[in-house]
């Protein structure tokens, strides 16, 4: 196969539906290891796949029970290794064990549940006292844990810790015991053992990673973990009540608008992403954050310059439901399920390392000086935010890669062998 395929559209289309589809993929197995790994996505609203939701529910408890500021600190941080380690986590286990027809959906479904599941404790923080809301917080992983027991391994992960034989089986599993997995357990199993082969002579160090033939999935990776971060997310997250207040929107409505916007966007970005691909969704959400960003800088512009103050308020209101509509269809999911789609086994765990650590630092980045840029000039914070989303637009237009409709060997086999010199990605 041609290098230049993993660039293009799939040009195989199933002639079932979307429905049938599900359907079709909807085995016990299937089914329970998804709703697993899809309630651990919900908690991370309130986390995924033993250590994270014990170490959630430890956390919550100091929370719930804390004396003293430390143990609320503790708190804290067991959340933020959990929520760090199921943001990769969980695509990761769900791209592993989805039919490649169905892994987009499944794994944006996956991430939608994490927004629910944020917007659900949001209007429980409304009613419920902060030690009641840590407690209610625990709830979804004291539901996951029983579960564990019965949810298959992936069989990617026991092809690579040697376990060859129970593969097949758990593809069955999966699929369905009349459903022929021959083809797909063989692809399997030969390029484990390739990445294996390459092991012995790379070398299984973190510093792996840092190789050139990973240059660019390397880079594909932290580059969309990062975009929405540096593109305003916190800012937008964290400040949404001062970017309405200081426009003249109600930010009880505001809040609640902007959270059914994203959502909606959520949801149909589910419904399209085995649809449309991966990358045409990324493009639409990232066009939209930028004019997001841009109206956003607009209304501040015009309010400070007292010009249209009757339409400023709307039009800060529906900047701001554009920038999260546009980030729930596409920016807020695609980046983790492509991250989790496009590194081989060997490097799996360190990129997930890379990943996290990228996103950690540039959401710290905005979350600290977003409020120094707004005292510094409104509209230029919002000019530069909807600059990066520009910036982010042309980089997904020409280095990202259509995974859609691929098995995860053949994404991974062609982006590392993929050269620089070749210009078909353009």
């Amino acid at each position: 196969m041609s290098e230049e395929c993993l660039f293009l559209p799939s040009t195989s289309e199933s002639s079932s539906s979307l429905l049938s589809e599900i359907s079709n993929a909807s085995t016990r197995a299937f089914v329970l290891a998804f709703t697993v790994g899809s309630f651990g996505a919900f908690a991370f609203g309130c986390i995924t796949i033993w250590i994270t939701n014990i170490l959630f529910i430890i956390g919550w408890c100091a929370i719930a029970f804390a004396k003293g500021v430390w143990l609320l600190d503790l708190g804290r941080l067991l959340q933020g290794i959990s929520v760090g380690i199921s943001s990769y986590l969980g695509p990761v286990y769900i791209t592993e064990i989805a039919p490649r027809n169905l892994r987009g959906a499944a794994s944006s479904m996956a991430q939608l549940f994490a927004g629910v599941g944020i917007s659900v404790f949001y209007a429980f923080g409304a009613v419920v006292s902060w030690r009641n809301l840590a407690i209610v917080g625990s709830i979804p992983s004291l539901m996951v844990l029983p579960l564990l027991f019965f949810i298959p391994e992936s069989p990617r992960w026991l092809a690579k810790v040697g376990r060859e034989k129970e593969v097949e089986a758990v593809l069955l599993s999966l699929r369905g015991a009349k459903a022929d997995v021959s083809d797909e357990a063989t692809e399997i199993l030969e390029y484990t053992e390739h990445v294996k082969q390459q092991q012995d002579i790379d070398g299984r160090d973190f510093f792996k990673l840092l190789q050139r033939k990973y240059a660019f999935s390397l880079t594909i990776g932290v580059v969309l973990i990062a975009l929405p971060q540096l593109g305003g997310l916190n800012g937008y997250s964290f400040y949404t009540d001062t970017i309405f207040t200081s426009t003249g929107v109600s930010s009880d409505f505001g809040f609640i608008s902007t959270s059914v916007v994203q959502m909606l966007g959520g949801i149909l970005g589910t419904v399209l992403i085995d649809v449309s691909g991966r990358r045409m969704l990324l493009l639409v959400s990232q066009a939209g954050m930028f004019l997001g960003c841009l109206a956003t800088a607009i209304s501040y512009f015009l309010q400070e310059n007292r010009c249209w103050e009757t339409g400023t308020p709307i039009l800060a209101l529906i900047s701001v439901m554009v920038y999260f509509g546009s980030y729930g269809l596409g920016m807020g999911a695609i980046p983790w399920i492509i991250a989790s789609e496009i590194y081989p086994v060997d490097v799996k765990g360190a990129a997930g390392t890379m990943c996290n650590l990228v996103s950690s630092i540039s959401s710290l980045l905005v979350a600290y000086s977003f409020n120094l840029l707004l005292q510094w000039s409104s509209t230029g914070t919002f000019l530069i935010f909807s600059a990066v989303s520009g910036l982010g637009f042309v980089f997904i237009a020409k280095l990202v890669p259509e995974t859609k409709g691929k098995s995860l060997e053949e994404i991974q086999s062609l982006l590392t062998n993929f050269r620089t010199q070749d210009s078909t990605i353009f």
